[in-house]
């Protein structure tokens, strides 16, 4: 009988004693006259099966081609491994090199190498532990995430990459077209003739799925989203991308408070879930880069998170300016608070994650319900340690007289925004949501400092490898 490939987290955990085949990717050669240990990786955990190999005139011409790097098969029997380290490991008798590696050209050495380096050879850092580490934990993260929304009723809305609305109002959109941009037709103004176009009108790729997921909401009653978004934003910072996923569930029938509940209710399923499932990864990310990591994780899951109104937030980091607390950026009712201020208030101030609502109208989105003082809204912002803001949402505005009066003081086109506002003319509902950013996510749950190394293949400005 053929004898079936078997993952090396499956080989790991079974007896001694079985004939087996792994297949993966040599991290390591090494050895004496006698005998080489090859420790090999599939991908599929973050820990290595050693390979043993008797050096004889038959295995010698087969080692002679295995390098770090070089992909093989290997037969043989697993049995107790004699070093420490592992349970197990496997006594070759057969090795099979699928593809060599050449190690003087080979780009990831064994010592070593930066960040920064990395990311200049991002189509192979997968292979290194760290990026096998974080990558696992995006898939577990991503699956938690429809796990958490399908277990509780959510359904899961598909919204369009390609928009005529800019959700935000901020104008930081990447434009689609198939205009020749060596001939751009022109309308009778001047301007390019956009009904010429291939949508007969000007459109980019969408900045969020929340304007058409709040569709969904008054029909559904509670949806997510779960998708690429883009903003053309020339932000060359370790918390900016140019291409992000994100999260973003909108419910019927949902108050701001009880949409603070539900945003703390999840981030705390999904930290809890990256803990049980994910632990040799985080305990290597922990023990490697951020010893703090599991720590942090843990305090998350076992605290009520902070409820605060911006203007006591405002209150608490003018004292702390008052007593010495140097600020880049200044302090003062209607500032749009920066990463700085906010990590003071979770790190320093309370010492957990805090949720601030209750913002200024004018520095927050059109979409926003009004309180009644007239000069805030009922937005909400959750806040972390490591990161500051990792979820955004409000108390969506109901009442279409208001909504459009909004629309007008921020001068903003109504031509592509009558759809949204029907939803307010034709059974308008209270309703609540948020958007939580993957990449943020995955910051705090792998501990990483830098935003471009959570997702595969970062754009960024002047970036677009790969």
């Amino acid at each position: 009988m053929e004898l079936l490939k078997t993952k090396v987290k499956d080989l790991l955990k079974m007896e001694a004693g079985a004939e087996v085949l792994a297949k993966g990717w040599v991290r390591t050669k090494r050895g004496n006259k006698e005998i080489a240990f090859i420790a090999l990786n599939d991908g599929s955990t973050i820990k290595n099966v050693q390979i043993v190999v008797d050096k004889n005139a038959d295995t010698e011409p087969v080692l002679a081609k295995i390098g770090t790097g070089a992909c093989i098969g290997v037969r043989g029997r697993l049995v107790e491994s004699v070093g420490s380290g592992q349970a197990v490991e496997i006594k070759a008798s057969e090795i099979t090199v699928y593809g060599e590696c050449d190690p003087m050209r080979y780009p990831l050495q064994k010592k070593d190498t930066s960040f920064e380096y990395l990311r200049t050879v991002a189509h192979m850092r997968p292979r290194t532990n760290t990026f096998g580490a974080v990558l696992r934990l995006r898939s577990q993260m991503a699956f938690a995430i429809h796990e958490y929304f399908h277990s509780r009723g959510f359904v899961y809305l598909h919204t369009p990459l390609i928009t005529a609305s800019d959700a935000e109002g901020a104008g930081q959109m990447f434009q689609v077209t198939t205009l020749d941009l060596e001939n751009v037709p022109r309308n009778k103004k001047g301007k390019p003739d956009y009904t010429k176009d291939f949508f007969g009108k000007q459109t980019s790729l969408t900045v969020s799925g929340q304007l058409e997921g709040e569709l969904g909401a008054t029909a559904l009653g509670e949806i997510y989203t779960f998708g690429p978004t883009f903003r053309a934003e020339n932000s060359n910072t370790p918390r900016h991308l140019a291409e992000f996923w994100m999260i973003e569930p909108e419910m019927a029938f949902y108050d701001i408070k009880e949409n603070m509940d539900l945003a703390e209710d999840f981030i705390k399923h999904l930290v809890r879930y990256a803990l049980d499932n994910c632990r040799d990864d985080i305990q290597f990310l922990n023990d490697r880069y951020d010893p703090e990591l599991i720590g942090r994780l843990e305090s998350v899951i076992g605290t009520d998170f902070v409820r605060l109104e911006y203007t006591e937030g405002i209150k608490i980091l003018e004292e702390a300016a008052k007593n010495g607390v140097q600020f880049e950026y200044p302090v003062f009712w209607g500032a749009d608070l920066q990463s700085e201020h906010e990590r003071y208030l979770v790190e320093k101030h309370f010492g957990k994650p805090v949720i601030l609502t209750g913002y200024p109208k004018d520095i927050k989105a059109f979409y926003m319900k009004q309180n009644e003082d007239g000069k805030t809204v009922r937005a909400m912002d959750v806040l972390f340690p490591k990161i500051g803001e990792i979820i955004g949402g409000s108390e969506r505005e109901a009442d279409l007289g208001k909504l459009e009066a909004r629309i007008d003081e921020l001068g903003m086109s109504r031509k592509n925004l009558e759809w949204y506002i029907d939803t307010r003319r034709f059974g308008s509902c209270p309703h609540s949501g948020f958007g939580l950013g993957f990449e943020r996510l995955l910051l705090f749950v792998t501990g990483m400092q830098n935003i471009r190394d959570v997702i595969p293949f970062p754009r960024t400005p002047k970036n677009a490898e790969f």
